[in-house]
């Protein structure tokens, strides 16, 4: 899924298009680099990304139009005037959620909100003034900084090095499938590959 999302992301910022080559090549070397100890190779090839792609599609309503919450706190810290103490602190803890759930269950602004508040903490800054003249619910707020809170406590104890092969033992993986070579069909080992799971 994560090479489909570069991917995809790529045509619709207008980026340019990326090598098929180059994508699988630095995924290869990214599961040799960092995953090596769960996978001996990256085993999908273009069909199947290209194949994920009408699935990424299908579950976004062809959507491609996302909110995230980074412009909304420069706007926030912005407001505040301590750019040079909060910014990057709220910004980290903003791509933190990423590595969490937190982006599928709240918007956009609650995430950033909860963000500054917890640069304000760390940071021993006092803008529960600011805080308070939000005509925001600031008991959701505190959900999400507790979630954030929860998922750093995790984070502390979580190996990744023995979590990630049950993990990865789940997904899906291509299979050969022995096709009957039609008129005009290539032979190539990539037009035989079906994206099937084994079960």
């Amino acid at each position: 899924m994560a090479p489909t999302c570069i991917f995809l992301a790529a045509k619709v910022e207008e980026s340019g298009m990326i090598s098929n080559t180059r994508l699988i090549q630095s995924c290869q070397n990214i599961v040799k680099s960092k995953f090596s100890y769960a996978l001996k190779d990256f085993p999908y090839r273009m069909p199947q990304i290209l194949e994920c792609e009408f699935y990424l599609l299908e579950m976004m309503d062809c959507c491609l139009i996302t909110f995230n919450p980074y412009r909304s706190v420069t706007q926030y810290v912005s407001d505040i005037g301590q750019e040079e103490t909060l910014l990057s602190l709220a910004w980290r803890i903003v791509n933190d959620t990423y590595r969490s759930d937190t982006c599928l269950l709240y918007p956009p602004y609650l995430i950033a909100l909860a963000a500054l508040h917890m640069a304000c903490v760390v940071n021993q800054k006092d803008c529960k003034q600011w805080f308070a003249e939000l005509s925001v619910d600031m008991e959701k707020v505190l959900q999400v900084t507790q979630e954030m809170l929860l998922f750093y406590k995790l984070w502390k104890s979580y190996d990744e090095t023995k979590e990630i092969r049950g993990i990865l033992a789940k997904a899906p993986k291509p299979r050969l499938s022995k096709m009957a070579k039609a008129p005009g069909r290539s032979d190539s080992p990539a037009s035989r590959t079906s994206f099937t799971s084994h079960t």
